[in-house]
């Protein structure tokens, strides 16, 4: 099979598209013929070598794919070789075939087209566990959402808009913040013109924001301290801008804030299965029906890796940026 390995920690440049055996499915697992694969920033970590693989998982990058169940190993009963699917999983979906386990499949919902259903289950399984578990969203709760039109922020916008909680997202220009009021939320904040922790006290007539995804961290996370109302909770999900920083723990204490966060490529098949089987539940209806989507920014041929890792990496992208397998 044709696979993109990553030759030396580096830029996008290091990364080369070579010949690799095709892999076969152990008991509980299905092989997938590959037609689209999503790009995460996982994958420019594990690039420069900053994320590796977990044990066990495959050294080829892409943590998402759509395509055709090719062949089921021992036990499995769920799928059955033809049927069109996406999946998460540890790694291995930048290549032509790919091994899911079982429980981390899922049917294409709606009229997705491959590129689309692609770019779903990173962001699925990880705004679904982030926001409405660690963070407990609920109806008529306020989430504010860093990175608004990233992957994560427009579906984090739209999920939490389906189940009926407000929208506060940051964006770094005019035209981002745009989007996030079309895709649902209530305001959208330009970082780079007002301070977001004003902002949030201000549209929220000071009761700030009951949970804050942040992807961004640094000296947000000493910020969104301040941002948070009462009994707040703040999921971390990423460190774009630094792992390290100073905070007011005070706040922390009077606020009786709750700061978490989690990875998922880590966690075991149980725990994946168990989002699966909840996704598709509570949120593949949504996706059928066309209240939720996934906002696509660039669809690339596979052969153009290169330039879909220059492109997530330009802070200018909104939504999922897609190899297709043409």
């Amino acid at each position: 099979m044709k696979a993109v390995e990553i030759t030396k920690p580096g830029g996008p440049d290091v990364l080369a598209i070579v010949d690799r055996p095709m892999p076969e499915p152990g008991a509980g697992e299905v092989l997938i013929a590959v037609k689209a694969a999503g790009i995460n920033r996982p994958d420019c970590l594990q690039r420069v070598g900053a994320y590796p693989p977990p044990p066990g998982a495959s050294d080829i990058p892409g943590l998402e794919v759509a395509g055709q169940i090719a062949a089921v190993g021992e036990g499995v009963t769920a799928w059955s070789v033809g049927e069109a699917v996406c999946a998460l999983i540890a790694g291995g979906g930048y290549a032509t075939h790919c091994v899911a386990h079982e429980g981390s499949v899922l049917p294409i919902p709606g009229d997705l087209s491959m590129a689309e259903a692609a770019a779903v289950p990173e962001t699925f399984f990880t705004v679904w566990h982030n926001v409405f578990e660690r963070g407990g969203l609920k109806g008529g709760e306020t989430l504010l959402v860093h990175g608004g039109t990233s992957g994560i922020g427009t579906t984090a916008i739209q999920l939490a808009k389906a189940f009926d909680a407000r929208v506060i997202a940051t964006a770094g220009s005019k035209e981002k913040c745009e989007v996030c009021r079309d895709l649902g939320a209530d305001h959208a904040i330009n970082y780079r013109e007002e301070d977001f922790v004003d902002a949030v006290k201000a549209v929220t007539d000071g009761h700030g924001a009951d949970v804050i995804l942040d992807m961004v961290g640094g000296d947000y996370i000493s910020r969104n301290y301040s941002a948070a109302a009462i009994e707040g909770r703040i999921v971390q999900i990423a460190f774009l801008n630094g792992r390290k920083a100073e905070a007011d723990f005070s706040k922390l204490m009077m606020k009786r804030l709750t700061h978490t966060g989690s990875t998922l490529r880590a966690r075991d098949a149980a725990f994946k299965a168990r989002l699966a089987a909840e996704l598709k539940s509570s949120v593949w209806p949504l996706i059928a029906s066309g209240r939720v989507k996934p906002v696509m920014d660039t669809i690339l041929p596979f052969e153009d890796v290169k330039a879909a890792h220059a492109r997530i990496e330009d802070t200018s992208h909104i939504g999922k940026i897609v190899l297709e397998m043409r």
